[in-house]
């Protein structure tokens, strides 16, 4: 069966999880953490891809990132990470095949208020997983470049980032406060949601302007065939 194509547009930030295949371990200790943290960088600054938020899992990574230019870099920056990470990974515990799902899940981003909860439910994935209490406290995202302004040369914030203050201690402070409480069930229901279906993640305006430039549909079909369940940990 073809594969649908992604939904895409220049300037226009994505939500991305790439996750280990069957689930397996991806990050095993903090030198896989810092490898990939590093080719993450590179291919991001080679295929002119802003990063605004990210986390690394055990078994799976998140991404906000938008794209420069083309928007099919993305793809590119991707498969590059898939392939040379897995590479390293397999070198060093000695093992063979695919390290990651074949595909990555991505969904459009609009609007700022969904850039915000976005980058929110990618930050707090440690607390929701019971590794830690706090994002603070977790070494492995974009949370201290975010909220703390710690300096990391992955992280480029995102331009909207700009109205929650005016300053940089004030966006800042701003920032922090996304994370005095977790998340609505039902927001983190529909990211996962969206993400895994490939669609787009916005107000009903905005999906519908997608629509109109893409010629795609942007929310979920009429009721069917049961679609497949969303994974059920991000």
């Amino acid at each position: 069966m073809t594969r649908r194509a992604r939904l895409l547009l220049p300037g226009t930030p994505l939500h991305l999880i790439q996750r280990g295949h069957n689930r397996s371990v991806c990050f095993a200790d903090p030198e896989d953490c810092l490898a990939y943290l590093q080719l993450l960088e590179e291919a991001s600054h080679d295929n002119g891809i802003a990063i605004h938020a990210y986390v690394l899992m055990t078994n799976h990574v998140h991404l906000l990132a938008t794209p420069r230019g083309d928007p099919q870099a993305i793809s590119a920056m991707m498969k590059r990470l898939g392939q040379v990470y897995a590479q390293r990974f397999n070198r060093r515990y000695r093992r063979t095949g695919a390290l990651f799902e074949g595909r990555f899940r991505s969904c459009l981003v609009g609007e700022f208020r969904y850039l915000l909860t976005c980058h929110a439910y990618i930050e707090l994935n440690p607390v929701r997983a019971g590794m830690v209490a706090h994002p603070a406290d977790y070494r492995w995202s974009s949370y201290a470049a975010n909220a703390q302004g710690s300096p990391d040369p992955i992280v480029t914030p995102h331009a909207a980032l700009h109205d929650l203050g005016a300053s940089s201690a004030a966006r800042r402070q701003a920032y922090r406060e996304l994370f005095r409480g977790q998340l609505a069930k039902d927001r983190i229901d529909e990211i996962r949601r969206v993400t895994h279906s490939g669609l787009v993640l916005g107000t009903t305006h905005f999906q519908q302007q997608v629509a109109e430039l893409l010629g795609r549909r942007t929310v979920p079909g009429t009721p069917g065939r049961k679609p497949k369940p969303p994974p059920d940990v991000d």
